[in-house]
């Protein structure tokens, strides 16, 4: 007589995830705080991946260091047959800031996921794999830009992490989280111009100024801001510029950041950034050398998804928006991700002080508290549930599938 091995009910999977994070309850948040204390820029962040592996191999997971060729990431995976759900952990800082985007939470809610979803799935002995990714460098870098181009999410059949913010994440809207959120697509456009150098004072006119060509080209794409669409962006950053007022400057280099809420969008607007660029140095006889990099797509929002976070985080009596369509005008790499597979990138609201908002010093604060980090376990817990139903559910996975393949076509 063969015996069917009964799948649990959702109740008792989240009872089953509650009782397995208890005996984690100190040390997640000893690995909270010990993130956050210590805060580090793109591929910089050494202590993170450190500290991170050490508690993962201390549980008696295996840890690849250092992988898929980037020095400050790491892959943690569990479990055997089935689809593999991918947990993405940020990590990286804001230079004299801190962790005021709340990455360290980021690291939270993924590693709760990580550890809840392998637990149960051991527990019951089902088919299933989980893989902790970590993913360096989200606010400048594209480090999962990069590990998808090194195969890092090779097999991965669903991707799964939760970002936090404000509980007013818009205007008026005040809720624990949303589901799914719109956010722009971005590039960067570095830039390099090469004049001549003359005497300021004795003979300008032998010179041509690259000054001029990189103010120029500034003022042209301030121009253009006037003609953008009201979620688009651009800003500019200058990198090298003249020391001395007595010397027309033979060099200059800046770079400016392009968002659109759209891929289409952006590749349209990085034309017209571009002929402003050109343009400058058209004027002023300069010559321009430029480079894009580092592109980050719009997220594609899968409603399955967004239903099942709504819907596990109601458990845990959050109230949470399935999505939103206004665009959060800022961007990640996660992008990406959501192009190549289905994928969650939510937002979940700390308390914070009025007007607090991520990239601000009052949010690195509010990132730190105890508060804060017994949210991002909820959220990880409920990304974990979401885990299990893309594993045990052929269904409801099908469906998130068929989903985000009509979403590429739009």
């Amino acid at each position: 007589m063969t015996m069917t091995k009964l799948v649990p009910t959702m109740e008792e999977v989240k009872t089953s995830i509650d009782a397995a994070l208890y005996f984690f309850q100190t040390s997640l948040r000893e690995l909270n705080r010990q993130i956050w204390s210590n805060p580090e820029t793109a591929y910089e962040e050494h202590q993170a991946h450190d500290t991170i592996c050490d508690f993962l191999e201390k549980q008696g997971f295996t840890v690849t260091r250092h992988a898929y060729g980037l020095d400050t990431s790491f892959e943690a995976t569990s479990g055997s047959g089935g689809r593999l759900i991918n947990f993405n952990a940020e990590y990286d800082a804001l230079p004299g800031i801190g962790h005021a985007c709340g990455h360290n939470l980021i690291t939270t809610s993924s590693m709760t996921a990580f550890l809840a979803l392998s637990a149960i799935l051991k527990q019951y002995g089902l088919p299933g794999r989980t893989q902790l990714l970590g993913t360096p460098a989200e606010e400048n870098g594209g480090g999962k830009a990069k590990l998808i181009d090194a195969g890092a999410y090779k097999g991965v059949d669903i991707s799964l992490m939760a970002h936090p913010g404000p509980k007013e994440l818009f205007p008026g809207v005040v809720a624990d989280g949303v589901g799914g959120v719109l956010m722009n697509a971005r590039k960067e456009i570095h830039c390099e111009f090469t004049g001549r150098s003359a005497h300021a004072g004795g003979n300008p006119w032998e010179g041509v100024n690259a000054l001029d060509a990189l103010v120029t080209s500034y003022n042209n794409i301030s121009n253009l801001r006037q003609q953008l669409r009201p979620d688009e962006r651009i800003h500019c950053a200058f990198l090298d510029t003249p020391k001395v007022a007595n010397v027309i400057p033979s060099y200059t280099k800046a770079y400016w950041q392009v968002r659109s809420p759209t891929l289409k969008g952006l590749n349209r607007l990085m034309v017209k950034v571009h002929n402003c660029i050109e343009a400058g140095a058209l004027a002023t006889g300069c010559e321009v050398k430029i480079i894009e990099n580092e592109l980050y797509t719009d997220i594609k929002i899968n409603d399955t998804l967004c239903d099942q976070y709504q819907t596990h985080m109601a458990k845990y009596d959050r109230k949470v928006l399935k999505r939103h369509e206004k665009v959060l005008t800022g961007s990640s790499d996660i992008g990406n991700v959501s192009y190549i597979m289905p994928t969650l990138h939510t937002m979940f609201g700390i308390t914070a002080e009025e007007g607090s908002f991520p990239h601000h010093p009052t949010f690195a604060a509010a990132a730190g508290t105890d508060s804060a980090h017994e949210e991002a376990v909820i959220v990880g817990k409920s990304l974990a549930l979401i885990g299990w139903d893309m594993i045990t559910d052929d269904n409801m996975f099908g469906v998130a599938e068929k989903q985000w393949k009509e979403c590429l076509q739009e």
